[in-house]
C-alpha cells in the first residue's frame, strides 16, 4: 500500500516536471500585442472552466451519491422535469456564450493586424510624432529576406527593432504559402505570393527571440528560422552600421540567386537594396521579362487588351522562372530530396500528346495563361493598379 502511494505521488508531480523543460513564451511575450493574445487565452479558458469543472464535479458527485449501495438517497424514478434545474442548465452556457461572443467582437477588432497601434503597452499611449519603423518581409525556400526601405538595407534570416517603436510590417513570398510568425512579438500572419498582407506590432523588452515559419512549405520547413533582437535605440543604431559595413548591395541578379530554393541559409547583411525590389517580388515580375501583376490588374481593368493579349502569356507564368535558367524544378522537395515535385507520368484522364503551346518541357512547374480579374482578396494587397516602376511606393 506504501508503495502505491508513494508511486501516486509522483504521477502527481509528473505534468509539473513536464512542464518545466516547456517555452511558454505564448503566455509570457514580450510586445503589447502578443500580450493581449495571451490574455485573450487566459480570460476565455477561465469562461469555458466554470462550465467544465462544475460539469465534471457533479459528474462524479452523482456517481457516488446515487451509488447502488447507499440506500439513504433519495429514489424517484418518476421524476422527468425540475424547471428550477432547466433554467441553470440554460442560462449558465447562455450567459458564457454572450461574454464569449463579446470577447471575440471586441478583439477582433482591437487585434486586427491590419489596424495600427494606438498604445505601446497597457500603460503607456504612442508618443505624439512618433514614426513607425516599416520592415518589408519576403518568405522565401527556406529562408526569410527582410527589407528596410527607409534605412535602405535588407538581411537574411535575422531582424531587429527598437524597444517602444511601432514596427510597420508589410509580408509576402516568392513561391509557396508560408506563416510569419515571432510568437514573443504578436500572432501569426500569412505569408502568399503576389499578395501583401500586414502586420502592426510593438516590441517592449530588449531581448534575442525566435521567429520562423508556422505554415508547412516544403522540405526546408523545420529550419525556416530566423532570430529577432529587441534592442535600445542606441543597440539598433549600431546593428545598422554593422550592416551597412558590410558593402553588399541586393540587386536584381543577387535576389535571383538567393531566391533559389536552399536549406539551413546563413544570416546575411545587404549594406544596400535596390530601389523597388520589393515591389517586384510582390507583382511576381523580379525576373526579367516577366509581366507585373499589378500591370496585368490594370490592362483588365481597362477592358483587356484584346487579341493582342496573347503576346502577355508567356510574359505571365511564373513558375517555371528555375526550369527556364537549366534547373530541374522550383519544387519545394527538390534540393533536400532530389526528387522532382512532378513524377514523369501524366495524371489519369489526360491526354499527354496534347501540348500547349507555351508549355514548357516536363520537370518545370508551368501555370499556362494564368489570367487575373483585377481584383484583390479581402484584406490583400496586389500593389497598385500600375505598372511597378524603380523606387515607386506602390
Amino acid at each position: 500500500m506504501q508503495k502505491l502511494m508513494k508511486f501516486s505521488r509522483l504521477l502527481s508531480v509528473l505534468p509539473l516536471f513536464m512542464l518545466a523543460g516547456c517555452n511558454l513564451v505564448v503566455m509570457s511575450p514580450s510586445g503589447d500585442i502578443a500580450n493581449q493574445q495571451a490574455d485573450l487565452i487566459l480570460v476565455s479558458t477561465f469562461l469555458m472552466l466554470l462550465i467544465i469543472v462544475p460539469v465534471l464535479f457533479l459528474t462524479l458527485f452523482f456517481a457516488w451519491r446515487y451509488r447502488r449501495s447507499n440506500t439513504a438517497a433519495t429514489y424517484d424514478p418518476e421524476w422527468h422535469h425540475s424547471t428550477r434545474l432547466e433554467v441553470v442548465i440554460w442560462s449558465a452556457p447562455l450567459a458564457i456564450i454572450i461574454a464569449l461572443g463579446a470577447i471575440t467582437w471586441i478583439s477582433t477588432h482591437k487585434l486586427d493586424p491590419y489596424r495600427p497601434l494606438d498604445r505601446l503597452d497597457a500603460e503607456r499611449a504612442i508618443p505624439a510624432g512618433a514614426k513607425p519603423l516599416t520592415v518589408e518581409v519576403v518568405a522565401l525556400d527556406w529562408k526569410w529576406l527582410f527589407f528596410y526601405p527607409e534605412l535602405g538595407i535588407a538581411t537574411v534570416n535575422e531582424l531587429a527593432a527598437p524597444v517602444d517603436v511601432p514596427i510597420n510590417f508589410k509580408i509576402t513570398a516568392s513561391s509557396v504559402m508560408n506563416s510569419f510568425y515571432i510568437p514573443a512579438l504578436a500572432g501569426q500572419i500569412y505569408a502568399m505570393p503576389g499578395m501583401q498582407t500586414r502586420l502592426h506590432a510593438v516590441i517592449n523588452k530588449e531581448g534575442e527571440y525566435e521567429g520562423f515559419s508556422a505554415n508547412y512549405s516544403g522540405d526546408g520547413f523545420s529550419h525556416m528560422r530566423f532570430k529577432f533582437h529587441g534592442l535600445n535605440q542606441q543597440g539598433f543604431d549600431d546593428w545598422v552600421a554593422r550592416v551597412k559595413a558590410q558593402e553588399t548591395a541586393l540587386n536584381r541578379d543577387a535576389y535571383l540567386k538567393l531566391e533559389r530554393p536552399s536549406d539551413r541559409e546563413p544570416v546575411r547583411y545587404y549594406a544596400s537594396a535596390e530601389a523597388g525590389l520589393y515591389e517586384a517580388i510582390l507583382n511576381m515580375c523580379a525576373t526579367p521579362g516577366k509581366m507585373c501583376m499589378n500591370e496585368m490588374m490594370h490592362i483588365d481593368m481597362m477592358g483587356g487588351a484584346g487579341k493582342e493579349s496573347a503576346e502577355n502569356r508567356k510574359r505571365l507564368e511564373y513558375d517555371n522562372r528555375h526550369a527556364e535558367q537549366g534547373e530541374r524544378t522550383n519544387a519545394p522537395t527538390f534540393p533536400a530530396t532530389g526528387t522532382p515535385a512532378r513524377s514523369g507520368q501524366e495524371p489519369e484522364g489526360t491526354d499527354s500528346n496534347a501540348q500547349q503551346p507555351d508549355a514548357q518541357p516536363q520537370g518545370g512547374q508551368t501555370m499556362p495563361g494564368m489570367q487575373h480579374d483585377g481584383h484583390s482578396m479581402p484584406g490583400m494587397d496586389h500593389g497598385s493598379g500600375s505598372p511597378a516602376q524603380p523606387g515607386s511606393n506602390n
